[in-house]
């Protein structure tokens, strides 16, 4: 009895429990909502979320509550960026990821050093941050949609590219497979685990905390910048609060994949559950027609049960 409670509780199980009862409630509600192609659909927009959400993730194990609010304006920023250096050339996307990327990257280390050399809470860092760069894209843009995905990379996020999946899915599972060796096979994996339980002791024993914690942020930035530029593919324009919507879901997302946001625990593989979940989630709640503030109501009541049920159930901090 002890241990399939155990299975139960696990944050992966939970997880794929909850993306098959979705798949089952939705094809009730609508029947064809489980067909290939919309699979593939879902997995899509599952594969945008998942990116940010990893950034997410490795602010959140790093602990010292952890968490990175800055992710939707820098998504858009990077959707912005790459919008423009591309303007509808293929020849643009290299520049695009390397001018998004590395913009955000910096403006991540930003949020580190202001975290742990001015010790500004996490919470209030990153929502100043998204203040500051929320404006920068105003004056950017003018507050206009500007710049156009080029068609090549429309094509490597929308069209099948090797067994009738879409480029961006094999990209999701190189970043997992990235997340799971930095985390489980490297040094500075350890390190990320260790500062999270006990920031002291890892102090003690000569961790460079700071370090790690300031290059956790520029990481986040890197990859909601890396986020927009797939974003932007995915929809062919950008404007200035496209990254929005992906803020909130960051964290659930986190929260689904078993991660707890006291840190020091948890995988990328159940965020990335956590993160097909998660959309289809939206998905039923879209073919309900409910509002846009209905699914944010809803976003926010099922965080709150996650926080009760890490509250009380030892197994899915473990």
């Amino acid at each position: 009895m002890n241990r399939i409670k155990t299975i139960l509780t696990d944050p992966l199980v939970l997880a794929a429990l909850s993306i098959l009862v979705l798949l089952a409630m939705g094809e009730v509600l609508s029947p064809g909502f489980a067909r290939g192609d919309q699979i593939i659909r879902l997995l899509v927009v599952s594969a945008i979320l998942g990116m940010v959400a990893a950034g997410q993730s490795l602010v959140v194990i790093g602990g010292r509550e952890g968490i990175d609010l800055s992710v939707g304006a820098l998504i858009s920023l990077g959707a912005v960026l790459a919008g423009n250096a591309m303007s509808g050339n293929d020849g643009g996307i290299l520049p695009a990821i390397l001018v998004a990327g590395g913009v955000t990257f910096v403006i991540g280390l930003i949020n580190g050093l202001g975290v742990t050399l001015l010790r500004i809470p996490p919470l209030v860092m990153t929502l100043g941050m998204t203040g500051v760069v929320q404006g920068g894209l105003i004056v950017l843009s003018r507050g206009i949609p500007s710049g156009n995905a080029a068609p090549s990379l429309m094509g490597f996020v929308n069209r099948p590219l090797l067994l009738g999946l879409p480029g961006v899915l094999f990209l999701w599972a190189l970043l997992g497979l990235g997340m799971w060796f930095l985390l489980r096979r490297t040094q500075l994996g350890y390190a990320i685990y260790a500062m999270g339980s006990n920031e002291r002791a890892a102090v003690l024993t000569g961790l460079p905390v700071r370090l790690i914690r300031t290059l956790l942020y520029g990481l986040s930035g890197l990859l909601a910048g890396v986020t927009g530029v797939v974003v932007i593919g995915y929809t062919g324009n950008s404007f200035v609060s496209v990254g929005d919507q992906y803020v909130l879901p960051s964290v659930i997302a986190v929260v689904i994949g078993g991660i707890s946001l006291a840190g020091g625990s948890g995988n990328y593989f159940g965020v990335m559950l956590g993160a097909i979940a998660l959309t289809l989630l939206q998905s039923v709640l879209t073919t309900l027609q409910l509002e846009f503030w209905g699914r944010q109501l809803i976003f926010g009541a099922v965080l709150l049960l996650l926080m009760l049920l890490y509250g009380r159930t030892k197994q899915l901090r473990v």
